[in-house]
C-alpha cells in the first residue's frame, strides 16, 4: 500500500512552501508576537483567503476548492513549518470538520461560503478550564435557544465570528452554534506560552444559538471532530519538527568551535539523529492518520490517536533539542528557536494533551483487538 501523497498534492506541498518561505518569515511571526494588539497576521490571513486554502476541504457547491482532506494535510505541515501567525486551524480543521459532519443543508450554506471567502471566522469551545473536557462537569447550558456559562481557553476565540460549543442538553450534551457578534456574548483574551496564537475567555449569557446534530449526540460528535482534527493538527507538528531539525542542522554545519564545525562532534550528530527518528516515526502515523481520514476508515480513531501521540512528541523533542543544539545562543530572544519550542508546546495540548490521546490509543487498540 503506497501511504506517500501524488504528483499533484507533492506540487501543491512546494507551492505553498515556496508562498509561505516569501510571506511568512519568522519576521511577520515576530510581529504579532511583539505586539499585545494583534491576534494574528491579517495581511497573510488575507493572502491566505485569496489562494482558496480556507477552501480546500470544501465542496465547490459551498465556495470552495472541492479537493480534499489529503490536500488540507499537505497545506496543514507547511502551515506548521512557517508557523504561520493565523486562525487557520480553528477555522479550518475544527469549525469546518463540525459543519461537514453534523450541519444541516442549511447551516452548510450559511457559513461554508462565508469560510471560504474568508468572512466567516470559526472556532471550538469545550474546555471549561485546565485539565481534560470532561462532560459529566460541564456547566455551559444550552436551554430553549438560548446558551450560558464560560469556555476558557478558546483558541482564536478573541477574532472568531462563530463557535461550535460543547453543553449541557436536558439530560445530555450537544454540539450548538452560536454566532459571537451579539448581546449575550462577551470575550477577554487570556495570556499564554504561544501568543502568536490567540486564546480568549468566551462568556455566554443567554445567547442566540441552534443545535448542530441531533440533541444529545455532542460527546460522540466532538469525539470525531476531534480525531479528525488531531491529524491535521499532527502534520502542522511534523512541518514544525522538520523546520527544528534544518535549523539545528544548518547551525551545527556553520557554527565553528575549537577549529571546526560542532556538527563533528559525535554528541551534536546524536542530538541530530535522534530528531531525524522521531520525525520519521511521526510522518509515518501521520500518513496513515491521512488515509485513515481521507478514506473514512473504521481504523481512524487509532490512526489519530497514534498520529497524535508521535507528533506530539516528536515536535517537542525537536524544539528542546534545537535549542540545546544552539548552545547559549539558542536561549535568547533574538534566535528564533523558541518561536518552535512555544509553538510546539501549545500544539501538544490542542484537541487534548498527549496523556490523553495515549489512553484514546489504548482504548481502540482493546476495541480493536477485541473485535
Amino acid at each position: 500500500m503506497n501511504f506517500d501523497f501524488s504528483d499533484d498534492q507533492k506540487f501543491l506541498r512546494e507551492e505553498a512552501r515556496k508562498f509561505l518561505a516569501a510571506k511568512c518569515t519568522t519576521a511577520e511571526v515576530r510581529e504579532v508576537l511583539d505586539d499585545e494588539t494583534k491576534s494574528h497576521h491579517e495581511a497573510l490571513w488575507r493572502q491566505i483567503v485569496e489562494m482558496g486554502w480556507l477552501g480546500t476541504a470544501i465542496g465547490e457547491e459551498h465556495g470552495g476548492l472541492g479537493l480534499g482532506m489529503l490536500e488540507l494535510c499537505v497545506i496543514a505541515e507547511e502551515l506548521g513549518r512557517a508557523l504561520a501567525p493565523i486562525p487557520f486551524a480553528s477555522t479550518a480543521y475544527f469549525f469546518v470538520e463540525a459543519l461537514k459532519l453534523a450541519g444541516t443543508d442549511a447551516q452548510k450554506a450559511d457559513l461554508l461560503p462565508g469560510v471560504a471567502d474568508g468572512s466567516v471566522i470559526g472556532c471550538i469551545a469545550a474546555s471549561e478550564g485546565p485539565g481534560a473536557v470532561d462532560t459529566a462537569r460541564l456547566t455551559t447550558e444550552f436551554r430553549d435557544g438560548a446558551l450560558s456559562g464560560t469556555k476558557i481557553p478558546v483558541t482564536d476565540g478573541d477574532v472568531a465570528t462563530h463557535a461550535v460549543v460543547l453543553a449541557k442538553d436536558g439530560s445530555g450534551t450537544s454540539l450548538v452554534l452560536v454566532a459571537l457578534d451579539q448581546e449575550g456574548v462577551s470575550r477577554t483574551t487570556v495570556e499564554t506560552i504561544e501568543p502568536t496564537r490567540s486564546h480568549a475567555e468566551i462568556a455566554f449569557d443567554g445567547a442566540t444559538a441552534e443545535r448542530l446534530g441531533a440533541q444529545g449526540d455532542g460527546e460522540s460528535l466532538y469525539a470525531q471532530i476531534l480525531n479528525r482534527a488531531a491529524v491535521l493538527i499532527a502534520f502542522e507538528q511534523i512541518g514544525g519538527a522538520a523546520a527544528c531539525l534544518e535549523m539545528a542542522t544548518d547551525y551545527a554545519k556553520e557554527r565553528q568551535a575549537f577549529g571546526r564545525p560542532i556538527g563533528g562532534n559525535q554528541a551534536i550528530k546524536h542530538k541530530l539523529a535522534d530528531m531525524y527518528v522521531k520525525n520519521e516515526v511521526a510522518r509515518s502515523n501521520a500518513y496513515y492518520g491521512a488515509w485513515a481520514l481521507s478514506t473514512d476508515a473504521a481504523e481512524l480513531p487509532e490512526a489519530a490517536a497514534a498520529a497524535r501521540v508521535a507528533a506530539s512528541e516528536a515536535y517537542w523533542f525537536a524544539s528542546k533539542e534545537n535549542i540545546q543544539t544552539h548552545g547559549g545562543m539558542g536561549f535568547t530572544w533574538e534566535v528564533d528557536c523558541h518561536l518552535y519550542y512555544r509553538r510546539a508546546k501549545l500544539l501538544a495540548v490542542q484537541a487534548g494533551a498527549p496523556s490523553v490521546w495515549k489512553e484514546k490509543l489504548v482504548r481502540a487498540l482493546e476495541v480493536r483487538n477485541a473485535a
